[in-house]
């Protein structure tokens, strides 16, 4: 067998190999606990409660205690919200704020040596300051979001029923304990609706009916049987979820009452094994890859760009430490210091207005992976379908459909005493209210012979009060599984003629019944049986019925079940294509009904591959599988998550969306996590997004926005890198020519800080259309590219500038340096924060684009800043001076100029190379 433990690409060798290590743990774990479980099955009742040291009456408080406080409460590990000093210190753990924090500290023990002789350099505060803008932002909107979702958290609260010994006669009363309370030898009392705690074994059980979907995948609930002695009707086998007297944690009860022991708690129960798997340390997404591409193309360009401006400078002007301060500042310049503010302002705003819209993100970065998702993995149940059983048609023997076999069914179903399962639900709801009424009157109830595992069948007795038959006559009706039901057939009866059951006859309706459940329908026979219900030779009117009164039935038709799709699937489905995202359906529900789901809702089905192929196929195999298999089933949770790295090693961003335990592991490994709200808590707590509403269509509308926040951030990323790189080259063609620095230090710092407070709007802008059609992901060789074409074009812009202040102002000496620097400063100043408008959309902007009034208002605000200071109070302690008037004409010009040549270079880059953000 191939190893299922496939690492993920994105993830290093060091960490691949953990994760190796840990899931191949966690796989002998839940392997462990299965045979465990598997031996528990096969034991006798009594032997359980003797090895548990427990009793039928249940434990004593005292004992209970005992074993909670030796075994722990009976949860997972709980993965809680970091502290806040953690989450702090992880708001600074980004390259370009450690590189400020960096040069601060330089700084900072620079003035240090000097603080006696003189006053504070002014150029520490303004680095400081743009430090904690951006960590303080960071660390406030992700601190919220975790206090959010830990308070959430604390509002559920579950219990379930116990048995306990009470009292000095020691006297076993049920009472209800939260269910972290529940310790091995408890017995628990099960009902409808309730949340198995802990892995039990079954001691008593009546109609009971559990839906396993969280763990294994399949809709419908399988019937769960008590153990008897001998253990008619027990299959055997190592598989806990296949065993019919163990019900699972994690699991619920449909319908039925129950009492089992519990055998194991927590961490030791079969889920529990599983959860080792799903914590520690998360693999590496692709927006986390992504943004370390970038850094580090940026980083790489500022090791080499920094230190050719400081030799430059010093060697020409002589004065080395004003050179290394001037490369610190021309560092600055080349920090997006703003980016992590920039990017977590981006998806916070994401995720209030996905809020809006029912969606809960939980982790920040998902929302960027979510525009980015260009392959959705999800579950049929729910998602596709309605997540609930109707009775799809009622057909006679022939497949045709017959209204008598649903008033058999329902007569049935309504009838029984017992509490009724999902499948007699959907007879009732399929039955008009007026004709209820009318069957109602028409019977009586006699008797009923219930459900029991072993059967798989259950019969109600009923007698006539009209016309139909004779006056009293009883009538036996009983439904059940096809087999089983036809084993109890001699006749059946067709188009009103009765005929006996031949061999010929029973192919042929197995046939029919077959053809149906190939369609991915669950099929119920429906017999029936007249019986004499009133006096005979003086005998009272027979009451009591039994087992053996099932026999010489005659078969009337059969009940195909199923799970519909949803009305807005298809439509849903279609608008996620429109956007670029292909699905790909991975259940653990068999094939025949994943076939049939994917096509009702207008899926390609093609070829639909199990679980049990995927075992036989190596990684390569794997991976090209992918490619043209839209359908996967019988899927177990290592499967689905091998599936999730197969497609993510083949380039695609992945989103996975589940709400069972077989679905966490794949959670965890996709690059964006989705569940929903009535998940279980381990699917909540991998995923990385909530669903308020299981619906794609509140999915589609998330990936919109995932689009729009990344391409809010990849904007702000390629403006200020090619902004940044054209004035750093600028920098050093000036350094090298003029015989005093270009711009100061401080002026620099100045000039940065506006340049990034103008940014600060970026959040609020819009995207244009076009560009939220298709998947968008990290490109750092796109952004290298786009900082090299377009810095260099403000750069010819910056030299007519300083060819102006030189020839055109006189500013061509040590002496009107300040003239020089003021003019460059302003031009430089405008130039970044109106080209903004040029470079947010591959448009032209202001006619075919424009930007919302909050970027509008901003640019505004920093050019008025930057116009004023030459001549403001401030203009002396930043080394400027006021502007001549002339110099203002030719600015405009100038601007007007850049813009024109920007929007000449957008098209042919847009023409070139296919792309713009």
């Amino acid at each position: 067998m191939t190893n299922l433990l496939t690492p993920q690409k994105l993830a290093p060798p060091g960490r691949r190999l953990r994760r190796e290590r840990q899931a191949a743990e966690s796989a002998a774990r839940t392997r462990h606990v299965a045979d465990q479980l598997a031996e528990a099955s096969g034991r006798p009742a009594a032997q359980v409660l003797q090895d548990l040291q427990s009793t039928p009456a249940g434990l004593s408080y005292g004992l209970a205690q005992h074993r909670l406080e030796r075994d722990g409460a009976n949860v997972l590990t709980p993965r809680s919200a970091p502290r806040w000093y953690a989450q702090l210190a992880k708001a600074f753990w980004n390259p370009f704020i450690l590189v400020l924090a960096v040069l601060v500290t330089v700084m900072f023990v620079q003035w240090l040596q000097v603080a006696g002789e003189e006053p504070f350099d002014p150029k520490i505060a303004i680095l400081g300051a743009m430090v904690l803008i951006s960590v303080g932002l960071r660390f406030w909107q992700e601190y919220r979001s975790n206090s959010a979702a830990a308070a959430l958290q604390a509002l559920v609260t579950t219990t379930t029923a116990v048995q306990r010994l009470a009292g000095s006669g020691r006297l076993p009363t049920t009472v209800e304990i939260p269910m972290d309370g529940v310790v091995k030898g408890d017995l628990i009392k099960l009902a409808a609706g309730d949340l198995v705690p802990a892995d039990l074994r079954l001691l008593t059980a009546k109609d009971l009916m559990v839906s396993q979907a969280a763990l294994s995948g399949e809709s419908l609930p399988v019937a769960k049987a008590d153990t008897r002695f001998p253990d008619d009707g027990q299959r055997l086998t190592s598989d806990p979820i296949e065993a019919d007297n163990l019900v699972l944690a994690g699991t619920s009860v449909t319908s039925g009452t129950a009492t089992g022991v519990a055998v194991a708690t927590g961490p030791y129960t079969y889920f529990g094994s599983m959860a080792d798997a799903l914590t520690g340390e998360r693999p590496q997404t692709g927006f986390d890859t992504g943004v370390k591409k970038v850094s580090l193309l940026l980083i790489r360009f500022m090791l080499v760009m920094v230190p050719v401006v400081f030799l430059i400078n010093g060697v020409t002007k002589g004065d080395w430490a004003e050179a290394f301060t001037f490369a610190v500042a021309v560092a600055v310049g080349l920090t997006p210091e703003m980016l992590p503010m920039v990017v977590t302002t981006n998806l916070a705003r994401g995720a209030v207005a996905l809020s809006r819209r029912k969606v809960v993100v939980k982790r920040l970065n998902a929302i960027q992976n979510l525009g980015a998702m260009d392959v959705l993995c999800t579950d049929k149940t729910g998602t596709l379908t309605e997540d609930r059983i109707v009775l799809d048609s009622y057909l006679d023997i022939h497949g045709e459909p017959d209204d008598e076999v649903l008033e058999y069914a329902y007569l049935n179903s309504h009838f029984q005493t017992g509490l009724r399962n999902l499948l007699d639900q959907a007879v009732i709801d399929r039955m008009h209210e007026a004709e209820e009424v009318v069957v109602d009157a028409r019977f009586t109830l006699v008797d009923e012979i219930p459900f029991d595992f072993a059967r798989r069948r259950m019969s109600v007795v009923l007698r006539r009060n009209d016309a139909d038959g004779p006056a009293g006559e009883h009538i036996l009706i009983t439904k059940g599984a096809v087999e089983e039901v036809l084993d109890r057939c001699s006749h059946l009866t067709g188009g009103g003629r009765r005929a006996e059951l031949t061999d010929t006859l029973r192919r042929q309706v197995l046939h029919t019944a077959a053809y149906h459940q190939r369609q991915g329908m669950r099929v119920l026979a429906v017999a029936t049986r007249t019986l004499p219900g009133g006096p005979d030779g003086g005998q009272e009117a027979r009451t009591a019925y039994g087992v053996a009164d099932e026999t010489g039935l005659t078969l009337v038709g059969f009940l195909a079940f199923l799970d519909p799709p949803k009305q807005d699937a298809a439509r849903a489905l279609g608008a996620l294509a429109d956007s670029g995202i292909a699905v790909k359906v991975i259940t653990g529900d068999n094939e025949l009904v994943a076939a049939r789901v994917c096509a009702d809702v207008g899926l390609e089905v093609g070829t639909v591959v199990t679980g049990a192929e995927l075992d036989g196929l190596d990684d390569r195999q794997l991976r090209t599988l992918t490619r043209t298999t839209t359908v996967f089933a019988k899927a177990d949770p290592t499967q689905k998550a091998r599936i999730v790295r197969a497609l993510q090693a083949d380039g695609h961003t992945v989103g996975f969306l589940g709400d069972g335990i077989n679905d966490a592991a794949a959670l965890r490994d996709a690059d964006v996590g989705i569940s929903v709200d009535t998940a279980v808590d381990i699917a909540k707590e991998s995923a990385d997004i909530i669903l308020l509403e299981k619906d794609l269509m509140v999915l589609e509308q998330g990936v919109l926005r995932g689009r729009l926040t990344f391409g809010n951030t990849i904007k702000y990323l390629k403006m200020t890198a090619s902004s940044n790189f054209g004035n750093v080259f600028s920098v050093l063609a000036a350094s090298a020519f003029l015989p005093f620095q270009p711009m100061l230090a401080m002026q620099l710092l100045v000039q940065n800080l506006l340049y990034d407070i103008s940014q600060l709007a970026t959040p609020w802008d819009r995207m244009d259309r076009d560009y939220l059609r298709t998947p968008r992901t990290w490109d750092a060789r796109g952004i290298g590219r786009f900082m090299l074409v377009l810095g260099p074009t403000s750069s010819v812009f910056d030299i007519t500038t300083f060819l102006l202040m030189w020839h055109v102002f006189g500013a061509n000496s040590e002496v009107h340096q300040a003239l020089f620097q003021s003019g460059w400063f302003v031009e430089g100043l405008l130039t970044q924060t109106l080209v903004v408008h040029m470079l947010r959309t591959r448009r032209i902007p202001f006619v075919q684009s424009r930007a919302t009034l909050p970027v509008m208002v901003m640019t505004a605000a920093v050019t008025a800043i930057g116009l004023y200071l030459p001549f403001s109070p401030l203009a002396g302690v930043l080394g400027m001076q006021a502007l001549p008037m002339a110099y203002f004409p030719w600015l405009v010009a100038t601007l007007a100029s850049y813009c024109l040549l920007t929007q000449g270079v957008k098209t042919w880059y847009v023409r070139r190379f296919g792309s713009w953000l």
